[in-house]
């Protein structure tokens, strides 16, 4: 890890019904290169809304969000540019049903990146092989395990060479005997420098892996410190109470 802050999130607040509800009320963020930023708290606490809007799929009602600082909050900025240097892993895999692995992996570093064929080719098949499953290119998603089409997701989000990886829960839809096989390619990644920012529920994960861990409740950050410290020392009650129950 280095000093160089990849991410700076500012006064960053999203609200809803005319601001009656507040979903992320203030979080001030840095997110350095090589870091594992995980992220954990009580289910409504904003995790999901904050992880989101770090590539503006969910759009702040205030605040600024800077990516190799440029603000990408700012309309003139070219947003899909910065968009292309977040690789995004959602619960749900959204691989596309009617293509093959191989050709789900290719589609956007031909298409957005105007790589040649035979290259993203090339490069999907080593990343294939990387995670275990280089055998299964010419599958359908429908062939795989929810395991399977999980580590594919995160593959193919690596295919367009992402400066951060952003997860969202990507473990929470899997049976618990296929967790383990995605939480070891993230694990991986994070040795392999890979800047992550990770939200979920798997505290092993977060304290064998994160460099740092974040707990949000109500929409702010309620408390943030190495895994080590936190877990064994948390401060604030509201943290206490929570790993009370999930620990």
């Amino acid at each position: 890890m280095n000093d160089n802050v990849l991410i700076k999130v500012e006064g960053l607040k999203k609200h809803y019904k005319g601001g009656t509800i507040k979903a992320l009320d203030g979080i001030d963020m840095e997110i350095r290169q090589g870091e594992v930023v995980v992220i954990i708290g009580p289910s409504g606490s904003g995790k999901s809304t904050f992880l989101r809007s770090l590539n503006l799929l969910e759009y702040p009602t205030e605040g600024h969000i800077y990516i190799d600082g440029a603000d990408i909050t700012n309309p003139k900025v070219n947003l899909n540019r910065h968009r292309q240097k977040m690789g995004m892993v959602f619960q749900h895999f959204n691989l596309f049903p009617h293509m093959t692995i191989l050709g789900n992996m290719t589609l956007a570093p031909v298409k957005l990146l105007k790589m040649p064929k035979k290259e993203a080719e090339q490069m999907a098949m080593e990343l294939l092989e990387r995670v275990g499953l280089g055998d299964r290119a010419a599958a359908y998603p429908g062939q795989l395990s929810g395991g399977q089409k999980q580590r594919i997701a995160i593959v193919r989000a690596l295919c367009m060479k992402p400066e951060v990886l952003l997860f969202d829960e990507p473990t929470s839809a899997l049976d618990p005997e296929m967790v383990g096989e995605v939480l070891d390619v993230m694990k991986e990644l994070a040795k392999d420098g890979m800047t992550m920012v990770v939200v979920t529920h798997e505290m092993g994960f977060a304290r064998e892996v994160g460099s740092r861990v974040v707990f949000m409740a109500d929409g702010m950050v309620v408390e943030e410190n190495d895994p080590q410290t936190l877990f064994a020392n948390p401060k604030s009650p509201r943290l206490q109470d929570f790993l009370a129950k999930v620990l």
